[in-house]
């Protein structure tokens, strides 16, 4: 019996709109007000993106997530979406307002759904958005028309889950003034940075090529544990741009000791490393100094 084939890819802009705050109007209007709120805003985003030749996808709570086929044409919707529903206010006269992100890639439409990683990356885009921004790739930049690309400004690179490499942002600016922006310093190069870990008798070296790196006693982990006091996926370490974060996800907590520094307890807690000094899993170092891991940060 034949199958039915795999549905193709194709080129499309993914944008996603969320209004900004949503929690708090929920606080403060009530669930029913806060509900008819959001639901007036999503029907002018509605209303916009068929306006520039976009659909809605779904709208999931607060958030709308649109397909274009054109990074133009997003573009020119999240403007207006910025400009119209900034002139909405709440019944306590209070202003509303979004955070967006979109990317023009490749994509897979089915059942007027759609997959893939630009839909991804254009969610992730919109989770780092504040209020009020729109946040682009930079893949999608360089396709977009000069007097576009002329209202846009750098943003930080950020290191994003799923991506090898970090990718460079990019605010679309959608006030019609640019005296109404805050000025930004000019951002320094990223540094380059690595972390040399020491575990027994191996060493290893995280780069810009590693985003995170696992400890525990699964043997899956990147670094196996033995000690019976960690837990099976205990804590991993993730790169952010040019920093080291170490982050517990254990039962017991892990133990953090830089040099010259008191020892840091985590606990479903995240601690950025920094100089020379050594991990313990489960229990402070004093305890038990069997098993350790001894890092060194360069360039963080």
């Amino acid at each position: 019996m034949p199958t039915d084939p795999a549905p193709a890819s194709k080129q499309a802009a993914i944008l996603f709109a969320d209004i900004a705050g949503s929690t708090r109007l929920y606080e403060t209007l009530g669930d029913s007000e806060a509900l008819a709120t959001i639901t007036r805003a999503l029907d002018v985003i509605r209303q916009i993106c068929e306006d520039h030749g976009g659909r809605i996808v779904k709208t999931i709570g607060d958030e709308a997530m649109a397909i274009f086929p054109n990074a133009a044409n997003a573009a020119y919707a999240s403007i207006t979406m910025q400009t119209q529903v900034s002139a909405l206010k709440t019944s306590r006269g209070a202003p509303l307002a979004i955070h967006a992100g979109f990317h023009y890639g490749p994509v897979i439409e089915e059942a007027k759904d759609v997959f893939g990683d630009s839909v991804n990356l254009a969610a992730r885009l919109t989770s780092l958005a504040k209020s009020g921004q729109t946040l682009i790739s930079a893949d999608t930049l360089a396709i977009l028309s000069p007097s576009l690309r002329s209202r846009t400004r750098p943003q930080d690179t950020h290191t994003v889950r799923g991506k090898q490499a970090d990718v460079a942002v990019h605010e679309l600016i959608w006030q019609e003034s640019r005296e109404e922006l805050t000025a930004m310093a000019p951002r320094a190069a990223v540094r380059e940075a690595s972390l040399r870990l020491v575990h027994g008798d191996r060493k290893v070296e995280l780069g810009a090529d590693v985003n995170v790196f696992t400890f525990g006693r699964d043997a899956q982990s990147d670094v196996v544990v033995g000690d019976k006091m960690a837990s099976r996926q205990h804590a991993r370490i993730e790169r952010r741009r040019d920093k080291f974060v170490l982050i517990d996800h254990s039962t017991n907590g892990t133990f953090c000791t830089v040099h010259g520094e008191n020892e840091v307890e985590l606990r479903r807690e995240e601690f950025t490393l920094r100089g020379r000094g050594r991990i313990t899993f489960g229990h402070a170092y004093a305890e038990d100094p069997t098993e350790t891991v001894e890092f060194e940060a360069q360039g963080a």
